[in-house]
């Protein structure tokens, strides 16, 4: 028990019925990758937290779903304008509980949200809530209570992608935050509470997987899941939401292909294939973590990929001038480390990194960040998700070659091109996977995101987001 001890964070609650409740489940110390370091604790949340938590959002979705969309967009805008306010609050927290590098947390754990939450409002203000057919009237309603899952790796943007469209389209939410960096999800309840969101709209229950992550996936009066995690744990949230035939929704793990193309601009291919392999050290689903070469251009592109990983920093994530922090958790350092000296044996070519603790790190939750190449496209390494700072390089033959390659494993989420235009564009054709980034494509949060084969079904979003959350009924006359 930790409760006695002073945290530079109040030890935050679940947030339930638009107010702080306790809870009376253990407390979960909330550990500071960097420096380990306690930095909060937090309530471990019981199946009775869970169900006041549900009862709560029941009692709220009558009044929230009856209201027209333009007052729930403005919720949703004043809920974007107090995230901005608090954007330098939130970045520092995030920083702080999970490891992102500063920087990156003002850009992306802070900035996204923003962002994303404006996009939703967009794709809301041009809906089509009712759609005439024929002699048919169809109307889209929200399903009712929703379960929302997510991870460590991007608290807040996972967060906002979910529960928001969710609370647009008329629904209410049950939360339930990585129990490693829930302290950005308890901040958003009450940025949501001043923004003039009703009581029992959004509820947050701190806690474990096992108990509350599962509590909430099988709870009969929820009425749809949406978990984004690993492919593991998405596979047990589908069980467990099979006795009621619940809609689930699952993002889930990737290993994402980077096809460099003969007639690439190798420096600029080079340098944005390595920052999407190593931002936010590694951990995303969708980072570009298998480097796919011609055979001929191996050389040059490793030659290159050796020069630009001079220039990440790595070190204290609240330096302005780090660009790789530590990984979440001392667990997911152990397990990078573990692929990382796997690869090792199994005969790939250690460009920069390796196992072991880097040089001057021995205290917090840091990795050497990784380069191989000479890949087996089928060895470990280069078929499962690692999720951290390892990035792989693969020689191919041909365009045949590299798309059977970049198809080979059992993840479908995203991919990456780089070469002449419609050259990439037929092969982003050939490719299973719900997404793919041309020559370094702008981030686009009006289009669907989501994957394929075992990195997940439905959509986040844009349109389809909303529509993720809805129920369609016809009329017909």
């Amino acid at each position: 028990m930790t409760a006695h001890r002073e945290f530079p964070f109040p030890a935050p609650s679940h947030w339930i019925d638009g107010r702080a409740v306790r809870g009376s489940g253990p407390l979960i110390d909330v550990v500071n990758p960097a420096d380990e370091s306690i930095i909060a604790s937090v309530p471990g949340g019981t199946t009775e937290d869970v169900d006041k938590a549900v009862h709560a959002a029941l009692a709220a979705f009558p009044s929230w779903s009856s209201t027209s969309p333009e007052e729930r967009i403005t919720v949703m805008r004043g809920l974007a304008e107090g995230m901005h306010k608090h954007s330098e609050k939130l970045a520092a927290t995030i920083t702080l509980e999970m490891g992102a590098p500063i920087s990156f947390s003002r850009q992306a754990q802070a900035g996204f949200p923003v962002a994303s939450t404006l996009a939703a409002i967009t794709a809301a203000e041009q809906f089509e809530w009712d759609e005439a057919i024929e002699n048919s009237l169809v109307i889209r309603e929200p399903i009712g209570v929703v379960g929302a899952i997510t991870p460590w790796n991007f608290p807040l943007q996972q967060l906002v992608t979910k529960v928001v469209p969710a609370m647009l389209a008329g629904n209410t939410v049950v939360h339930k935050p990585s129990e490693l960096s829930p302290l950005s999800a308890r901040m958003f309840a009450e940025i949501a509470t001043e923004a003039g969101l009703p009581n029992g709209v959004f509820n947050l229950v701190q806690g474990t997987g096992p108990v509350v992550g599962e509590a909430i996936s099988r709870h009969p009066e929820i009425d749809m899941i949406s978990f984004t995690g690993s492919t593991h744990a998405g596979k047990s949230v589908s069980v467990a939401a099979s006795d009621t035939v619940k809609r689930v929704a699952l993002e889930l793990g990737g290993k994402a292909a980077h096809i460099i193309l003969p007639d690439a601009d190798l420096d600029f291919a080079v340098n944005r294939g390595l920052a999407y392999a190593w931002s936010n050290a590694g951990q995303a689903c969708g980072a570009y973590t298998r480097m796919l070469v011609p055979e001929r251009l191996q050389k040059s592109v490793v030659a290159k990929l050796r020069a630009a990983a001079d220039e990440y920093r790595l070190g204290d994530p609240l330096d302005p001038a780090t660009r790789i922090g530590p990984l979440a958790s001392e667990t997911q350092r152990r397990r990078v480390d573990d692929y990382t000296r796997r690869g090792v044996e199994d005969g790939a070519t250690l460009v920069v990194g390796g196992p072991g603790r880097p040089e001057g790190l021995e205290v917090g939750a840091y990795v050497k960040p990784t380069i191989f190449c000479d890949v087996d496209p089928d060895s470990v390494i280069a078929q499962e998700e690692i999720f951290g700072p390892v990035l792989t390089v693969i020689p191919y033959t041909d365009e045949d070659h590299a798309v059977e390659i970049a198809n080979g494993t059992v993840y479908g989420l995203n991919a990456a091109i780089t070469g002449d235009e419609e050259h990439a564009l037929a092969i982003a054709r050939r490719l299973r996977v719900g997404q793919v980034d041309v020559n370094g494509g702008p981030h686009n949060f009006q289009a669907p995101f989501g994957g394929y084969k075992q990195s997940g079904n439905g959509r986040e979003m844009g349109r389809a987001g909303i529509e993720e959350f809805l129920e369609t009924k016809a009329i017909t006359r």
